[in-house]
């Protein structure tokens, strides 16, 4: 198949692909540059250097849209500077970083560890529906404007029940409408972590109007870098990511919960469940929901959980949500102990004054 690419002028030959194909291994940023979509980036696997992908795309947008051709160019570059041989390296700095798509044409979160909606339907005498176990739970998001992995996250009042939320996401190619979930699985180009920040106490009187989540679901923070399936290893199985993540807040780990053996729904039917009635486009991020695990000595990846495990053992929740100048760090480690994507690093403050914000 030839076609000529937007982003240099030169016929190129190159093979759709397959399954059972070597998928392209890189690691890609963002970086800030004064504009909204930010500068393309390629970080070593150790994250310790990058280098621009300008000779190649500017940005993360037109690498999803012209996968194909432009994904082997920044892959022999990700293996030069890797190699210590890229002429124009610099120190990767995270705080330097915009979210690895910085906004999206569709963002898309789903509740895929039903351990968590056990817990909070159990902590308020609530059952889960037989349903839930057969038809993913799944909301959608503001995706114009995200926060970076180093970014405050500011809000108006710590009376919102302000909580954070350890999560896992894949950014998509194109999608067709109906496809199904190992085929939809197929669609996976890159995996970031997520912070998904949630206002508890805005929550209940959203939903019972019956029409879903907005003031209670403020912006959603990435991960330093977005990285290949394939940089996981056998990590990546069956459409999860085998792996503990870490939530440490202020400082203390709160949480190491393995976001694989409990997914009960994996990426593809995440993804399938989405396409169900729509195409997606290229640059569509679906995200895992809150990673829970049944071994509460795992700890937890929202204080929601947490609270909800406290009033089931004593009848009352104990922990209070988070307060202005508290610090969340989500972060994943490989088996060599390297951090994979980067931290999530954030400290939460208030809203400058400019005006009123409405009732909590």
């Amino acid at each position: 198949m030839q076609r000529r690419s937007p982003h240099n002028s030169a016929i190129a030959l190159f093979p759709v692909p397959r399954r059972g194909v070597a998928l392209p291994r890189m690691k890609l940023a963002t970086l800030k540059d004064g504009s909204r979509d930010g500068l393309l980036a390629v970080v070593s696997r150790d994250m310790v250097s990058a280098h621009f992908a300008t000779g190649i795309a500017t940005t993360m947008q037109q690498v999803l849209d012209d996968w194909n051709f432009v994904s082997p160019q920044l892959e022999d570059l990700y293996a030069t500077l890797n190699g210590g041989k890229a002429r124009h390296a610099f120190n990767f700095e995270p705080r330097h970083c915009m979210a690895p798509l910085p906004r999206a044409f569709q963002w898309a979160d789903g509740s895929a560890y039903l351990n968590h909606v056990e817990l909070v339907r159990k902590a308020r005498g609530a059952e889960v529906p037989a349903s839930f176990y057969e038809d993913p739970l799944m909301y959608q998001g503001g995706s114009d404007d995200f926060l970076g992995p180093c970014d405050a996250a500011v809000f108006g009042s710590t009376d919102w029940g302000i909580d954070f939320e350890s999560e896992v996401a894949v950014v998509t190619g194109d999608v067709e409408i109906g496809t199904a979930p190992e085929a939809a699985l197929e669609s996976v180009r890159l995996l970031m972590l997520v912070n998904d920040w949630s206002l508890r106490n805005l929550i209940p009187a959203e939903l019972a109007k019956g029409f879903g989540f907005v003031q209670s679901k403020p912006a959603t923070a990435f991960s330093p870098v977005a990285v290949t399936t394939d940089e996981l290893g056998a990590a990546w199985q069956g459409g999860r990511v085998h792996l503990p993540l870490q939530s440490v807040w202020n400082g203390r780990q709160v949480g190491s919960t393995n976001a694989g053996p409990e997914m009960n729904f994996h990426f593809g039917q995440l993804i399938a469940h989405l396409a169900k009635t729509r195409r997606l486009r290229s640059g569509s991020i679906v995200g895992s929901g809150t990673v829970s695990n049944k071994d509460w000595a795992q700890g937890y990846s929202c204080v929601a959980e947490k609270r909800a495990i406290e009033t089931i053992e004593s009848g009352q929740p104990q922990t209070a949500f988070m307060q202005f100048g508290d610090t969340i760090r989500i972060e994943m480690l490989g088996p060599d102990g390297q951090s994979i994507f980067g931290a999530i690093d954030q400290r939460v403050a208030a809203l400058p004054s400019i005006g009123p914000v409405g009732p909590a």
